[in-house]
């Protein structure tokens, strides 16, 4: 098993996030952070890590792409910051909440209250025999007092009218495009005003044209309603298009992309991409696989510290 089991109090886990990885200020408002989480899955007998010390801070306000190959435990991390599964070690938590630690009661609350989710399948999303304001309206009522009951309908509306599909109130789901549920079903997971909205491949069953419909509904929803969204992709346009993609491989955090917008001499808008590999508290690092492949870089590298940098070289040793 991969880094520490020992369990990380919600104190602790605060206190890591307000001080960032290295002692600096990122993570000060972090609304979602996992500390060595890991997930094993047992099928006939035989143990599958999914996570195996996956480290990961997300901030407040954040729009955010989770990517990697499948089987690269994005869909596990997704469910267990969505209520739905628990960590085997490690820890996690969101806005507060203690995602390890939950009991039932306030493992509901989280759910209806905190975190919003929108399913790949929209069947998965709507119920298909309620309007497309009847289904945002449910996740009000089945939470009681959070919307007061006079506010409810005003609420409704200006979530179908924000993200485009007012004109689908009085609809089925059956009456609607692919893209036109799956912006109701944001608005269903927005009912009651989450600090984070959840997105499982939200764009994979759309064409490439209702997909930017999508992603800018996820945009509005952050930048209007300051949601912090975080959406797992397969989709190189989606992943492109967030300030900020984060790549999981072997069920941790390998590299990230970070995206930043400037205007150049001719007062045109540039966006500017850097990647950067991820090191865990334990000092480890994930080097690019194609890096690795086309240096032929296997089981073992060497290393050099230089004065502003570390140089990593193939071992050739085997070759004398």
């Amino acid at each position: 098993m991969t880094g520490s089991t020992t369990p990380v109090s919600l104190a602790e886990l605060e206190r890591r996030a307000a001080h960032g990885r290295d002692g600096d200020d990122r993570g000060r408002e972090a609304l979602i952070v996992c500390d060595r989480l890991v997930r094993i899955f047992t099928a006939d007998g035989v143990e599958v890590q999914a996570l195996q010390g996956l480290d990961l801070l997300v901030e407040a306000g954040e729009l955010t792409a989770i990517v990697g190959a499948s089987g690269s435990g994005k869909s596990t991390l997704l469910n267990i910051l969505a209520g739905l599964d628990t960590p085997s070690a490690g820890a996690a938590a969101v806005a507060g909440f203690d995602l390890v630690a939950m009991d039932a009661a306030s493992r509901l609350r989280y759910r209806r209250e905190v975190v919003g989710f929108v399913w790949q399948q929209a069947s998965r999303n709507l119920l298909p025999y309620l309007t497309a304001a009847q289904n945002v309206a449910l996740p009000m009522r089945l939470a009681g007092d959070r919307v007061p009951r006079r506010e409810r309908a005003e609420r409704v509306g200006e979530l179908l009218d924000l993200l485009g599909v007012g004109h689908c109130r009085d609809r089925l789901p059956e009456r609607m495009s692919g893209g036109e549920q799956q912006r109701a079903a944001i608005a269903v997971a927005l009912a009651n005003a989450p600090a984070l909205l959840l997105a499982d491949e939200p764009t994979g069953e759309l064409d490439s044209r209702t997909a930017e419909e999508i992603l800018t509904a996820m945009r509005t929803v952050n930048e209007r309603l300051g949601t912090t969204v975080l959406i797992v992709t397969h989709d190189a346009a989606v992943a492109s298009a967030v300030r900020r993609t984060v790549a999981i491989r072997d069920g941790r955090t390998s590299s990230e992309v970070l995206r930043r917008a400037s205007v150049d001499e001719h007062g045109d808008e540039v966006v500017e991409a850097q990647e950067y590999v991820t090191v865990d508290r334990a000092g480890r690092l994930q080097l690019p696989a194609e890096f690795t492949e086309k240096l032929a870089i296997r089981d073992r590298a060497r290393v050099a510290l230089q004065p502003d940098h570390i140089t990593v070289h193939r071992d050739d040793s085997h070759d004398t």
